[in-house]
């Protein structure tokens, strides 16, 4: 009984773990390796098919001047906070559904490497 309540413990926990948003501070140089999947379509400081990223940490979601964001993002008053850029990485269109974003990064830590690496990128 007691190796069953603690296994139904553990995967209890763990199943929290897999739910919730990257909350663990990520490695950065690992992140600019994981980038490298984003670089199709965004870089650090050009607009291409996605804004440019230098500074996302931080910014009010659609505001890059110049860049056409969808009606979707641009009205979302959201704030790249490192947790609406995990839940954005984890399901775009999740969180801000008409957004033209599909792309997603499945792995927590992949995400989480991310975001610490464009934390630097200020």
């Amino acid at each position: 009984m007691l190796a069953l309540t603690t296994t139904g413990l553990l995967s209890g926990s763990a199943l929290l773990y897999a739910q919730a948003p990257a909350t663990r501070h990520g490695d950065a140089e690992r992140g600019r390796r994981v980038y490298q999947v984003c670089a199709g379509c965004h870089s650090l400081d050009e607009d291409d098919v996605g804004p440019r990223h230098r500074g996302v940490v931080g910014r009010q979601a659609g505001s890059v001047p110049g860049y056409a964001y969808s009606p979707a993002l641009r009205d979302s008053h959201l704030q790249w906070s490192p947790e609406n850029l995990d839940r954005w990485l984890q399901n775009p269109q999740a969180l801000v559904p008409g957004a033209k974003m599909f792309f997603a990064l499945a792995d927590a830590t992949d995400r989480a490497d991310v975001i610490a690496y464009l934390e630097q990128q200020r």
